[in-house]
């Protein structure tokens, strides 16, 4: 072991003091080492070891020897990293020691060093490195003078202005900039550049600028021009990184993003008030003279001593002092007589204001008064200087709002209007300058004075008050003003409205851009954008652009990569090391480097003596050295370590300035080789080289080589860099021929590479500005020779960057272009460049010509003034525009130019149409000028230029038609075609306009070879070529041409079922040519059907959860955005609507049907936040704007998605409507017009969807539609009608009717006189569903007495509409008239009747009696026709959800009749044999005699066929229940189309036959019931239903028999049934084969229907309750939850088991109306058991939560089940029923008092008198006249003719319409039928047009329902039944007949005698079946009815009809009080 070893191993042993100051250098080398590595161990930053080392830094860092100090540092650098903010104790020691010791050292302890002063500033000793900072800026030796500089540089840079204060910096930088070394300049302007970065230019400008020499301020002025953006910090002080997650944590996609999301990192807002030293002013102006001047007595002595003042006072900061005596001074000078010295004196205040801030509030508070006194007088010099001095005290924070109230209320009451108006102005802008918060402190007091300053007299006062209020409202919103706004008349608050709007408006338009062009920066920056952001600049002169181009660091980037990878522990001070991995761009300036270090390092690479024989002074030996030296580089293994320093040696010897060419020639070539060769040639290499080889290319002799030469550094380092850095070179060289030849090798360079790798803009300005100015003819030329190059590549768009070149040039460039024609995509570059990331400088693509952003120069200012109320200020601002793309070279970014297009869109409809020319002349610019993306920026604008093709200016047009060439070469036509479409059908757009766009759009076709697209455009030009135009046609029919040349055979074949009628055949005769269509087929392929989606048949197709028509759906190969609505191509993805959250139903309960009134506030207010909720933004803040173009653009978006969205409209359609309603109640022309455009296509679409609005929607939108149809515009009310018509076609004829019948009632003359006119268009045209309502002709009739003549001709023509219908039988409806009436009437029905005879129309009333005629005299068949009539029927039932398979389509077509012959059956048993056991065939005629009989016994429901049928009713439906399951089981397995289809459909028919009767349906036992209703259910549910010939059509009829089987069936009967089916089905039930479906999956369909018909039969459980038998059904209710068990239900109520929770609510209703007295139904049920039963306890749970919400139904007197509103509040139980009786007459003459319930008064009254004959009703009508109990007498009379003709109120006349109770569907629950099925109104033929109606559910299939007159329907129905007495008894549908009255009669005998005996039991559970028939009047308003009208019955079945039930109240209630035991004694 030698000596060394042994001291170096006994050192070890020494403590760290010793072995660090050891003597021995190589002794401190290792403990440095091992201090440093001791250091890397250390986790804990309280380690004591570190603070026993810590005092040893200052000494090793110091260190003489060289190594020993780089080990140190190194040893200091771990020390640092493991330490914490403790350690900063040692810091000013040890950093000093640096300082003195290691900034001049080598580079590497240099850079060390550095990394050790960046982690002082880590651990916060700031204060220290700056200190110790401006110690090393004074070092003698600038070389240690410029690493300082740096390490600021980079602390600032990484850190922030945050961490190190700018101020200390901007302090050292002046004396900086005078240095002698060029070094230290550099840098120190480098640092400036990155001050300006972190604290803005001006500042920094303002302070430094002063400083420097004016060379400087101009090199650094041309330095900021790069900086650009705000810096963020890249690098965290260590107490923040313990805070933050470890880098590891975060995902490396979402990286260092996650981490600079943080607060901290937004950029910090320095003031530069804050980095100026406050100046002392005081003392000068003592000095001055400023005391004795004020006092002079000449004027301009004391404007000179003020000024004086002024100018002291403008400087930045002025220190603090007594400023009381010189503001008591001030505040004289203010009021001087002499104006220029009050001004100066203002302008003083503003300055002392600004430079003292806060220190001048007391001050300001005392000048305030003053000022604003002084605002009185009018020189604009004094106005303006004062404004700015109050501006300027609350900015600086002198005053606030809090502060001057009492002096603002003070101003505001000053009698000088001056002083008031600008005091608000003054407001104003302290508001807008306030914080939210402050505003919100002092808005109470500010608001009051601005409102009462409202009523001010001066204009200018009250403006500045609706300011001051407009910026409040913009501060903190409009509440605070709302109460305050109250006060405000209608005119005062639109305004003041509009002004919050105005500015709201401005305030976003200018502040969105910025954010949003931020975050789009932030979105997807690619990964080498990043990196070079990341980028750590090292030295503070690479920010100088010479070195390194400098952009500021977005809000993205952030100089991320310094955390993205290491952790914060382990490798916190080796950020350096991180910095140089991630620096992609490397170190491109070349270092100098002396010839012996070169000549060192070739040394192992080259000869000796090649290199002495390269300085020598002999070119020959030279040559031969030079020759050898290529030779030795050739033959290089690995070349890539040794390129660097042999091009070094190369550029030294023999060095640029050689003078021998041949020399010239191989050194070149040697640089040549090392280029191509190398892997990786470094930058750094080509800047050494490139200023010799540009002056050997202008040599002739080098030229080729050097151009060669340059080719290769391209190929290496890519031509963008090459380029970059030969600009600057060819620029300031002095030999003309440098820029020449140098042009010329960039025209070949160009050809090679193509434009990908170059900055085109830096290229072009370049040529523009350097070579074009040249001179040298030979340099012009090369010039133009490069940009015929660059048109090669880039085309013509190149031209818009030379627009200001002299002619001459243009000419000669033109020329050059033609020989370089744009070559497009062909034109690929011929070499390819090697370095990888050439590509992150590239720009790259044939788009690559630079767009400029200039969203800067779009300003609110230009926005305003495009919306400017003169049009000389528009004209300008249009200019402008086109202003800005010019300097733009019509090149820009789609950024911040959405509120651009917003304006111009404004302007397309300016009054003035030369400024329309002027904005479409624009528009098309700068489409032109964006490019493909103008398509999405512009949001829309192309339909709104389309509209001005509807100018009937020929040059408007043509401007138009310019445009669309514009935005056509900008963005492909197929993005144009949906607009271009929706334009053609537009109807507002003229002749001329259409036959322009067609004649457009066949010009661009004739250009294209394919274009699919095209055949969007077919629709619209079929619909033209029926244009009454024949230039319209003439210009379709050339457009057809080309799109069927352009769409190609198919695609036109599969487009052709959109167009329809004439448009068709013109359409096939022109395909011809193209190919023939076989069989014209225009429907899409099966094929094609399969790929788009199954198909149903109008036409609706399914895509996911979406629908759309199948006309959107677009061909094979066609892009998906060509099918999206027009406003969602380019708007937003988002949906229009969004309806998920949606509850219909609980908005419609809230809905009462009452008269119109305009919408209160509050009712606006909720619909608006319905609108927010459920449309999307854009939308709803279309539709809510206040102006009415932008709710013209909203109602536009839903036009256009109106097909695609029908789905979700109809969810909002109540949303809607109340829009609507709010809409007609406002005055705007243009927008209700769009309204009612928009409500046309609305309700169409309703139709076609068959929906029918439900009586909500009605009840909201009907009353007002109505009341507006009176508009004083006649265009609108024509449209208005239209639409009242059209509605009667979604919503009941009758039901619409009877909201006209309120219009007549109107205050409006105009709304009376439409609503007249539409009375006898109802008449006319809804006969029969309006005639049960025909007394309203009474109403019409009064009309003829009004003065108004046009009111009493529309009532006359209207009476004339009903004499033509009625005849004679009119009379009978319109009341009593006078004489005079009569006569009008007399002579209208003359001149009706003549009219009639012209016309050929028959005789009045002939056609009504001819229909009554056909229904008696056709009575056979009616098995066959009565299933017609179902089918019919069945198409009124339309609900919103049906059970399953809700999409299946409605077919329209018929039955087809079949006609069977006479033979057949001859008896009821024969023919139940026959049903039984025969053919299918035969079965048909058994079930025709079964039909007859059944009609028969139905004609006489008290004779004996009925008792006889009874006793075989379930033998019937027994057999008919198993033939239908053969039968349908026949049809699926051999598709019998013909008689097993038929057959099963008269099954059906039979057994509706059947259930129509409630007798026959009651003697069906429950077995049987069990057996039908389970294959019913199940047929519904059978998927192959729908496949059999005419399978929707027994769908429907399977449906209604369901629904009539509930309705009549025996109740008990029914629930068990139903009960027991919610148990599983035996798998044996289902029909065979199986679906794909699991068991459960189909269990759970079938127990879904089930439950569905239980809703239905419980919803009526309240009227119903009594049919029930309850001890049965409770006892099956019993059976299936003990089946259950509770561990089973316990598991269901947790799966929401459906089931399960329809049993509870059907016990929860029980509970509910029976109370307590449930518990004596419970016979059947053991409750003993043990444990006792289940149901038990859930009774008493229910009777508990009942009990406590005051729910549970009364059972003591007085209580009924009936919906009698009289009847249905419980009577006290001491009142008598003598009592009882006398309030119950007391309610019935009140009916007999009335016009409208006379009717039914009289026949209660009536039923009254036959049950209490003792009774004098008389004795009660005492105090009556004469005439009312005569009226009495004769009414009762008639009422007994009637009772014995079989006759009751509901076949009179009715004066009113059945109570709404009884006609309200439920838009809850549906049909039972998976199928969605149309109506067939009564009066109808079966082959129109269905016209849907809200009827859930058909009553029967053999009535009209509606109870009207002209009930029986010729061409549906030949009932024998119903051949009647007399003529009268024609007209009226017969009710109870007597047969059925005499049963009550029987059975209230019955009931009085039990209730004498008490003997209540047996009738309170089985009441009579005739007095009980499903009597569904009592509905309670919670539960209304499923059907609308449930107890209606074919009326020879012996029914009770609603009006029966309503008339039968009084009867019913009496007989409920009966049963709880009230006696009739005292009567």
């Amino acid at each position: 072991m030698s000596e060394e070893e042994k001291l170096l191993k006994e050192a070890k042993k020494l403590p760290w003091e010793d072995r660090l100051l050891h003597k021995n250098w190589k002794v401190r080398n290792e403990a440095n080492i091992d201090l440093a590595s001791l250091c890397d161990s250390i986790t804990d930053p309280k380690d004591p070891r570190l603070r026993e080392i810590a005092p040893f830094l200052k000494k090793t860092v110091a260190d003489s020897n060289a190594p020993v100090q780089e080990k140190a540092l190194d040893a200091l650098i771990a020390f640092l990293k493991a330490a914490d903010a403790d350690a900063g104790r040692y810091a000013k020691e040890v950093c000093d020691a640096i300082v003195a010791k290691c900034l001049t050292g080598r580079p590497k302890t240099v850079e060390k060093a550095q990394a050790a002063f960046m982690l002082w500033v880590e651990l916060e000793a700031v204060d220290v490195f700056l200190d110790s900072m401006e110690k090393a800026i004074k070092n003698k030796v600038a070389k240690a003078v410029v690493p300082a500089i740096d390490v600021m540089f980079q602390a600032l840079s990484e850190f922030g202005a945050k961490v190190v204060p700018p101020k200390r910096i901007l302090k050292m930088l002046p004396e900086l900039f005078d240095h002698q070394d060029q070094n230290v300049r550099a840098s120190s302007k480098g640092l400036t550049l990155e001050l300006c970065r972190w604290i803005g230019k001006d500042p920094v400008k303002s302070i430094l600028f002063e400083k420097m020499r004016d060379t400087m301020k101009k090199e650094l002025e041309a330095e900021l021009v790069n900086v650009t953006g705000t810096a963020k910090p890249s690098r965290k002080i260590r107490s923040e990184q313990d805070r933050e997650p470890e880098p590891e944590s975060v995902s490396e996609a979402a990286g260092p993003g996650a981490v600079e999301e943080s607060v901290d990192d937004a950029p910090v807002e320095i003031d530069e008030y804050e980095l100026v030293d406050p100046v002392d002013i005081l003392t000068p102006l003592e000095k001055s003279g400023f005391w004795d001047g004020v006092k002079a007595t000449k004027w301009s002595e004391r404007k000179e001593a003020v000024a004086e003042l002024s100018k002291l006072a403008s400087t930045k900061k002025i220190a603090p002092g007594d400023f009381a005596e010189v503001c008591r001074t001030l505040k004289k000078l203010v009021t001087d007589v002499n104006i220029a010295v009050a001004v100066e004196a203002i302008q003083a205040i503003g300055n002392l204001a600004r430079g003292l801030r806060t220190h001048f509030s007391a001050s300001s508070r005392f000048l305030l008064p003053v000022l604003l006194e002084k605002l009185k007088e009018k020189k604009p010099a004094l106005t303006e200087s004062l404004t700015q001095t109050l501006q300027a005290m609350h900015k600086s924070g002198c005053l606030n709002l809090a502060d001057i109230v009492e002096d603002v209320k003070t101003a505001t009451k000053n009698k000088v209007p001056l002083v008031r108006s600008l005091t608000l102005n003054w407001v104003t802008f302290c508001i807008e300058t306030s914080n939210k918060a402050v505003v919100l402190k002092v808005h109470k007091d500010y608001v009051p004075i601005c409102m009462e300053c409202l009523n001010d007299g001066t204009p200018d006062v009250r403006d500045a008050a609706f300011s001051a209020l407009a910026a409040v409202a913009k501060s903190v919103g409009m509440r605070p003003l709302e109460r305050s706004l109250e006060k405000l008349d209608d005119v005062r608050k639109k305004k003041l409205s509009e002004m919050i709007a105005g500015s709201g408006s401005t305030v976003s338009g200018a502040t969105s851009s910025g954010p949003a062009a931020v975050k789009n920066s932030g979105g997807g920056v690619s990964s080498t954008e990043a990196s070079e952001g990341s980028f750590v600049r090292k030295s503070a002169a690479s920010m100088l652009s010479g070195k390194r181009p400098v952009s500021a660091a977005p809000a993205n980037k952030k100089g991320a990569s310094v955390k993205s990878g290491n952790n914060k522990k382990v490798d916190g001070a080796g950020r350096m090391e991180t910095a140089k991995l991630s620096e992609i761009p490397e170190d491109i300036e070349p270092a100098e480097k002396s010839l012996e270090e070169i000549e060192s390092r070739v040394g192992s690479l080259i000869q000796a003596d090649v290199i002495s024989q390269l300085k020598s002074a002999v070119w020959k030996e030279r040559l031969e050295a030079i020759s050898s030296l290529k030779q030795q580089v050739e033959g290089l293994q690995d070349l890539d370590p040794s390129v660097e320093i042999l091009v070094y040696l190369l550029c030294a010897l023999p060095g640029w300035n050689e003078k021998n060419v041949q020399v010239q020639q191989q050194v070149i070539e040697v640089i040549t080789y090392l280029a191509s060769s190398a892997t990786k040639f470094p930058k750094k290499c080509v800047v050494l080289c490139l200023l010799g080889i540009s002056e050997r290319v202008a040599d002739m002799k080098t030229r080729a080589h050097a151009m060669k030469c340059l080719t290769s550094f391209s190929e290496a380092v890519g031509p963008g860099f090459v380029f970059e850095r030969l600009y600057k070179i060819m620029k300031e060289h002095k030999n003309p021929k440098v820029l020449s030849e140098g042009l010329l090798w960039m025209v070949s360079a160009i050809d090679d590479f193509g434009v990908s790798h170059l900055k085109l803009k830096d290229l072009i300005e370049f040529c523009k500005d350097t070579g074009l100015q040249s001179s040298a003819a030979a340099t012009r030329n090369a010039t133009i020779k490069v940009l015929g190059a660059l048109h090669k590549f880039i085309g013509p768009d190149i031209k818009g960057f030379l627009t200001d070149v002299k002619p001459a040039l243009l000419s000669a460039l033109d020329a050059e272009y033609q020989k370089n024609p744009f070559d497009g995509t062909s034109a690929a570059p011929k070499k390819t460049v090697r370095a990888s990331e050439s590509t992150s400088v590239s720009v790259g693509g044939l788009d690559s010509l630079p767009r400029e952003d200039i969203s800067g120069k779009i300003t609110p200012t230009l926005l305003k003034s495009l919306e400017s109320p003169d049009w000389k200020v528009r004209l300008e601002s249009i200019e402008a525009v086109n202003k800005i793309l010019e300097e733009a070279n019509k090149r820009i970014q789609p950024t911040g130019t959405g509120e651009l297009f917003g304006a111009l869109r404004g302007r397309l409809y300016d009054s003035n149409k030369n400024l329309v020319m002027a904005t479409l002349t624009t528009i098309g610019n700068v489409a032109s000028a964006m490019g493909p993306v103008v398509e999405k920026a512009s949001k829309g604008i192309l339909s709104d230029i389309l509209k001005c093709l509807s100018d009937n200016k020929k040059h408007m047009r043509e401007s138009t038609l310019s445009t669309l060439d514009a935005w056509n070469a900008a963005v492909h036509f197929d993005k144009m075609v949906p607009y271009i479409t929706s334009a053609l059908t537009d109807t507002k757009i003229g002749a001329e306009g259409r036959k322009d766009l067609f004649d457009w759009a066949t010009k661009q076709l004739s250009g294209l070879s394919e274009f699919p697209d095209a055949v969007h455009l077919l629709k619209p030009a079929a619909t033209a070529m029926m244009d009454k135009s024949s230039d319209v046609r003439k210009a379709a029919d050339g457009c057809i041409a080309e799109i069927l040349r352009v769409s190609g055979q198919e695609t036109i074949e599969k487009n052709l079922k959109d167009i329809q009628g004439p448009a068709l055949a013109l359409i096939l005769e022109r395909v011809k040519p193209y190919g023939s269509f076989q069989g014209g087929s225009i429907g899409i392929s099966s094929k094609t059907n399969t790929k788009v989606a199954k198909s149903t048949s109008n036409g609706v197709t399914k895509h996911g959860n979406r629908t759309v028509t199948s006309r959107v759906i677009p061909a094979k190969g066609l892009k998906p955005d060509t099918m999206l609505p027009v406003q969602g191509i380019s708007v937003q993805p988002q949906a229009l609507l969004n309806v998920k959250d949606s509850i219909k139903e609980e908005r419609e309960r809230m809905v009462r049907r009452t008269k119109f009134e305009e919408p209160r506030v509050e009712q606006i207010q909720e619909l608006e936040n319905d609108m927010m909720k459920y449309f999307r933004e854009d939308l709803h803040r279309r539709l809510l704007s206040t102006d009415f173009k932008k709710q013209v653009d909203g109602l536009e978006m839903l036009q256009k998605a109106l097909p695609s969205i029908g789905k979700e409209i109809i969810e909002v359609l109540d949303i809607l409507l109340r829009w609507f309603v709010l809409q007609l109640c406002k005055s705007n022309t243009t927008c209700l017009l769009k309204v009612l455009e928009f409500l046309r296509e609305l309700f169409d679409y309703l139709k076609g969807e068959a929906y029918s609005l439900s009586e909500a929607e009605a009840a909201i939108f009907l009353p007002c539609l109505i009341e507006k149809l009176g508009h004083n515009i006649e265009k609108v009310r024509e449209k208005m009608r239209e639409l009242t018509k059209q509605i009667a076609q979604v919503y009941s004829a009758a039901k619409s009717y009877s909201y006209i019948l309120d219009g007549l009632r109107s205050k409006n003359n105009r709304t009376r006189i439409e609503c007249a006119d539409l009375v006898g268009f109802f008449i006319d045209h809804h006969g029969a569903e309006v005639s049960g309502q025909l007394k309203s002709l009474q109403i019409v009739a009064s009309l003829t007495a009004e003065r108004d003549g046009e009111i009493r001709k529309a009532a006359l023509n209207t009476l004339a509409t009903g004499y033509k219908i009625l005849g004679e039988d009119i009379w009978r409806y319109v009341g009593k008239l006078t004489d005079a009436q009569k006569s009008m009437l007399d002579d209208r029905f003359k001149w009706k009747v003549r009219e009639m005879e012209k016309r050929g129309e028959g005789r009045p009333g002939e056609a009504r009696a001819a229909l009554r005629r056909s229904v008696r005299e056709n009575g056979p068949d009616v098995a066959e026709q009565s299933y017609e009539v179902s089918q019919s029927i069945s198409r009124s039932i339309f609900s919103r959800k049906s059970l399953v398979q809700p999409d299946l389509n409605m077919e329209r077509h018929l039955m087809p009749r079949a006609h069977v012959g006479v033979s057949g059956p001859t008896n009821w048993n024969e023919a139940l044999d026959i049903i039984s056991f025969g053919s299918p065939e035969q079965s048909v005629e058994g079930m025709k005699v079964v039909c007859h009989e059944l009609t028969q016994a139905t004609n006489d429901p008290e004779g004996s066929l009925m008792d006889e049928l009874m006793k075989d009713a379930d033998r019937l439906v027994s057999c008919l229940a198993n033939k239908a399951i053969g039968l349908l089981a026949k049809t699926f397995d051999f598709s019998l189309t013909g008689a097993s289809s038929r057959s099963c459909k008269y099954v059906l028919n039979t057994l509706m036959q059947t259930f129509q009767n409630k007798r026959l349906a009651h003697a069906v036992k429950e077995n049987t019931l069990d057996n039908l209703i389970t294959e019913l259910l199940l047929w519904l549910l059978d998927e192959r239903v729908p496949q059999m010939d005419d399978g929707s059509q027994l769908l429907k009829a399977l449906n209604v028999l369901m629904l009539k089987i509930l309705d009549n069936a025996d109740r008990t009967s029914s629930f068990v049934v139903l009960i027991n089916l919610l148990r599983p089905l035996d798998p044996s039930r289902w029909p065979s084969p199986a679906t794909n479906e699991t068991l459960a999956a189909r269990n759970q369909k079938f127990s879904d229907l089930v439950v569905k018909c239980l809703i239905k039969l419980t919803k009526v459980l309240q009227s119903t309750i009594y049919d029930v038998e309850l001890d049965r059904f409770l006892q099956s209710i019993h059976v299936y939850l003990q089946e259950l068990g509770m561990e089973e239900i316990r598991r269901r109520a947790g799966a929401d088991d459906k089931p399960l929770r329809m049993v509870k609510t059907v016990l929860h209703e029980l509970v509910k109306l029976r109370g307590a007295a449930i518990k004596g139904h419970l016979s059947l049920v053991p409750i003993d058991m043990k444990p006792p039963p289940i149901i038990l306890a859930y009774i008493d749970l229910n009777l508990e939560t009942l009990a406590a919400a005051r729910m549970l139904t009364s059972t003591g007197p007085g209580q009924t089940h009936w919906g009698d509103s009289g009847v249905n509040t419980p009577a006290p139980a001491t009142n008598s029923a003598d009592a009882q009786l006398k309030q119950e007459l007391a309610a019935i003459f009140k009916k007999i008092g009335d016009k409208q319930t006379c009717t039914i008064g009289l026949y209660e009254l009536y039923r009254i008198t036959q049950l209490y004959p003792k009774v004098d009703i008389f004795a009660q009508l005492q105090n009556a006249s004469e005439a009312f109990r005569t009226y009495i007498r004769d009414g009762l009379a008639q009422m007994e003719k009637n009772a014995a003709a079989g006759r009751t109120p509901s076949s009179v006349p009715m004066a009113t319409p059945p109570p709404a109770s009884l006609t309200a569907s439920s838009p809850e629950f549906a049909p039972l039928s998976p199928v969605q099925t149309n109506s067939l109104n009564g009066s109808k033929s079966l082959s129109t047009k269905p016209e849907p109606t809200n009827f859930n559910l058909p009553p029967s299939y053999a009535e009209d329902n509606r109870g009207s007159a002209n009930v029986i329907n010729a061409a549906r129905v030949r009932a024998p039944d119903n051949v009647l007495a007399d003529q009268r008894n024609e007209r009226f549908v017969s009710g109870v007949t007597s047969g059925t009255l005499d049963a009550i009669r029987e059975r209230m005998k019955s009931m009085q005698l039990a209730a004498a005996a008490g003997n209540v039991d047996e009738y309170a559970t089985r009441p009579l079946m005739s007095v009980n028939d499903n009597l569904n009047a009592g509905l309670s308003t919670q539960s209304r009815a499923l059907d609308p009208h449930p107890g209606m019955e074919n009326p020879a079945q012996g029914g009770v009809l609603p009006m029966d039930e309503k008339a039968l109240s009084g009867l019913q209630a009496r007989m409920e009080r009966l049963k709880s035991g009230g006696g009739l004694e005292p009567l």
